[in-house]
């Protein structure tokens, strides 16, 4: 029983490898596509205003503590104990309001991740649908966000950032010409048919030596001796003929 839910699992195992053999498999950064997407850009900025003006409420509450406790500690001797009982209460209102102001706009769930979602929210819709439409349109069967799942190795040959970028509208042509040179200089990517007119290059070659130094080498009719071999011709002209026991008719 168990050597038969031995072969079971190895079956399964090589089944599965096979099946995720024949797929095609890319990635993408979307990390470098937000770096690069104006309307994300834009997000940005528009968060980065609304974080400093928070910022600076927070500064300011801040100084007001700071300048209560400098207060409360020149005039703790000279108050009454009425005066500095309620300063004191003031002051760990404005502490508290203060940690309050912080955690509504910073906390998990606060303003500031409401904000975001709002103003990327449609930004990244329109990433993901132009994925998605590469994806498709290049036959993947998979394609893994490099930026949320770090690969340990990836081909560039196929990364489909560029490809996303320019169904975005960004232009990309520099990261191109990258991509295209890591794509030319690895070996992998080489066509087989280039490979095979190489090998083929290489065999006519070898041939033609293996030829050169099998046939003999045969020598100009210029150079050769004639003394040996003399050249007769096969016929001479008519009137260089002259018979010498011919009957003249007469």
């Amino acid at each position: 029983m168990i050597v038969m839910r031995c072969i079971a699992v190895c079956a399964i195992l090589t089944l599965a490898s096979v099946h995720l053999a024949a797929q095609k498999i890319g990635y993408v950064s979307t990390e470098a596509i937000r770096e690069k997407f104006e309307l994300n850009l834009l997000a940005q900025q528009r968060l980065a205003g609304f974080v400093d003006e928070w910022k600076n409420e927070l500064s300011q509450r801040q100084k007001h503590i700071d300048d209560l406790e400098l207060e409360i500690k020149k005039n703790r001797l000279i108050w009454s104990d009425q005066e500095r009982v309620v300063k004191e209460k003031e002051l760990e209102d404005k502490k508290r309001d203060r940690e309050t102001y912080a955690r509504e706009k910073f906390s998990p769930g606060g303003e500031h991740d409401k904000a975001a979602e709002g103003l990327f929210k449609g930004i990244w819709s329109k990433m993901y649908i132009a994925i998605q439409k590469v994806s498709a349109t290049e036959g993947y069967d998979i394609v893994w966000d490099k930026s949320a799942q770090p690969l340990v190795y990836v081909n560039a040959k196929y990364d489909i950032t560029v490809k996303v970028m320019k169904e975005l509208g960004i232009d990309a042509s520099e990261l191109d010409r990258q991509q295209q040179n890591v794509i030319d200089s690895d070996p992998r990517s080489k066509k087989p048919d280039d490979t095979r007119k190489r090998k083929s290059r290489r065999a006519t070659s070898s041939d033609a030596d293996t030829t050169s130094t099998i046939m003999p080498t045969t020598t100009p009719p210029s150079q050769q001796d004639t003394t040996k071999n003399p050249v007769v011709p096969s016929a001479l002209p008519t009137d260089t003929i002259k018979p010498k026991d011919q009957d003249i008719p007469r």
